[in-house]
């Protein structure tokens, strides 16, 4: 079976959540979800809505969504040891040791995801999950690639699990010419199907789940595109379907404006009316009596100060009297506004210039609040395969060294703990903190291993000690060194204030005269008396 033909059968399966999809973009992002008018040269003019309410919520939601996933400042992410698969041979100060190497390694999957463009991907992906409840990501070589629910479709078991994929792209022929061989279009027709012009070409992917590992290829015009077949493991998969709200036994999810879709369908009518009535209320227009004297034409021709005969009485302004009923719809779209500001978390705004970790902390647990446990959830379906598909690209570029799966571990610790290694950092600190206010100040340096201290410390912050922090013999041996230092010149000191006192004064202790004559009359030298036996 073709991948065409897959993707026009589970097409049926989507038709109801994409339908619900494109009520909710046109309520809140028309350009996420468009139909199939972007294939047509005429293309339909987007529909304005009269609100602004629903796009500054899911814009304000995805960006909490991604500085809670993918922090700038603040690792997501910490390797671990396995302590169950550790021998005797590892003991605390290996673990130091491999502790600050993980470090290193994290702050380079950091750095690559700062380089590329990844969170704008993420961010876009973010916002076809509040609106329309789905969207995947695909992790090529050249970054991170969106699809939104209209071009793609999924299936999963009864357990969630993803079984096939296909997705439909519209690629130029002048392009697809450039890579295939020139056979290759000879028998097929010059417009597609679904398309209208020759071009374009629909470009299917077909993804199915093979075992432990997922395959796919790629088709045009129900043929196989040759060197399209790819294979990876399910865990190190590039293919991320995601969904926000899910429900056992559907394919696809359901988005955050779908939750709150009465609210924004009522306040698009009200708002609506106010801005037409509005409109029409602040529109001035005058009527002059039928039957009196002063002529429109010639109170029309009037202009600001000019005298004109006439009587006031016969000239009126058209008003609307609506005003009570404008004051109404105004206090319900209050109404409305203010709770779907707190449904999108708009009421809570950044006060910082700079994102720092108890920001984080806070805005996750804010997530956790109100979303009701679906933010974790999103952690371990977004974070875990793309932390895992980040690594497994390091190594095989030779960026990071070979991580043994079965003694280290990659942990993203879902929900308001999903700090990585500032939670230790933090964690760390409390520690010391409490200690020193229980015990006292002198127990750390009693009880506490000071080197140890640091290396964990170095490790939570994500610095490279390499040459930077002495080790314990260093200290110890300058320590010594310092004090033998002392004790010499302790020994100097006494040494000239024993010369100062009376009794080594030669001029009034003669013992001591004569103790110094003897010390200048003998030899430099002493002859041994081996030396004075004949030969």
């Amino acid at each position: 079976m073709s991948a065409r033909t897959r993707y026009d059968y589970l097409a049926s399966d989507r038709s109801q959540f994409l339908e619900e999809a494109r009520q909710a973009s046109e309520l809140t992002l028309p350009y996420l979800i468009r139909g199939h008018e972007e294939y047509t040269m005429g293309m339909k003019q987007l529909k304005t809505p009269y609100q602004s309410v629903g796009a500054k919520g899911c814009v304000t939601l995805a960006s909490k969504l991604m500085l809670a996933l993918l922090p700038v400042q603040t690792s997501f992410f910490k390797l671990q040891l396995d302590e169950s698969q550790l021998g005797e041979d590892f003991g605390p100060q290996i673990k130091s040791e491999l502790d600050l190497s993980f470090a290193k390694i994290e702050r380079i999957i950091l750095e690559s995801i700062a380089a590329s463009d990844d969170r704008v991907a993420v961010h876009q992906a973010l916002l076809h999950l509040v609106v329309c409840g789905n969207a995947m990501i695909f992790m090529s070589k050249d970054g991170l690639k969106v699809y939104p629910l209209n071009r793609y479709v999924v299936d999963r078991d009864g357990n969630g699990q993803v079984v096939e994929i296909v997705t439909k792209e519209r690629i130029s022929k002048q392009i697809l010419k450039q890579q295939l061989p020139q056979d290759f279009f000879s028998d097929t027709k010059s417009v597609s199907e679904g398309g209208s012009y020759d071009d374009d070409m629909d470009v299917y992917t077909h993804v199915k789940r093979d075992n432990n590992r997922f395959i796919w290829h790629q088709e045009v015009s129900d043929k196989v595109i040759k060197g399209s077949q790819g294979k990876s493991p399910l865990a190190t998969t590039p293919w991320i379907p995601l969904m926000f709200n899910k429900v056992d036994g559907e394919s696809y999810g359901r988005g955050r404006v779908g939750q709150f879709i009465g609210d924004l369908k009522s306040l698009e009518g009200l708002s609506q009316a106010l801005v037409e009535g509005s409109a029409a209320a602040a529109k001035v227009v005058f009527t002059v009596s039928p039957s009196s004297t002063t002529k429109p034409s010639t109170l029309a021709a009037a202009g600001n100060g000019a005298i004109i005969q006439g009587r006031p009485d016969d000239v009126g302004v058209v008003q609307v009297g609506k005003t009570a009923d404008f004051r109404t719809a105004f206090e319900m779209t209050q109404v409305l506004e203010r709770r779907l500001s707190e449904a999108f978390l708009i009421l809570s705004v950044r006060q910082s210039e700079r994102t720092t970790a108890e920001e984080v902390r806070m805005t996750q647990m804010e997530l956790e609040q109100q979303l009701g446990g679906l933010f974790s959830l999103l952690t371990v379906d977004f974070l875990v395969p793309y932390l895992n598909r980040k690594l497994s690209e390091a190594q095989r570029k030779g960026e990071i060294p070979r991580i043994p799966k079965n003694i280290v571990k990659p942990t993203i610790v879902a929900g308001v703990n999903a700090l990585g290694r500032g939670q230790d950092r933090e964690s760390l600190g409390s520690f010391l903190t409490t200690l020193a206010q229980t015990i006292g100040p002198n127990s750390i340096a009693q009880f506490i291993n000071t080197d140890e201290v640091i290396k964990r410390l170095a490790a939570a912050q994500g610095i490279d000690v390499l040459n930077l922090v002495r080790s314990m013999e260093e200290v110890r041996g300058e320590q010594q060194q310092a004090m033998q230092q002392q004790m010499q010149l302790e020994q100097q000191k006494l040494q000239v204030d024993a010369m100062k006192t009376p009794m080594m004064d030669p001029s009034k202790n003669p013992q001591a005269a004569e103790a110094q004559q003897q010390e200048q009359q003998e030899p430099q030298t002493q002859i041994r008396p081996e030396q004075n036996l004949p030969t």
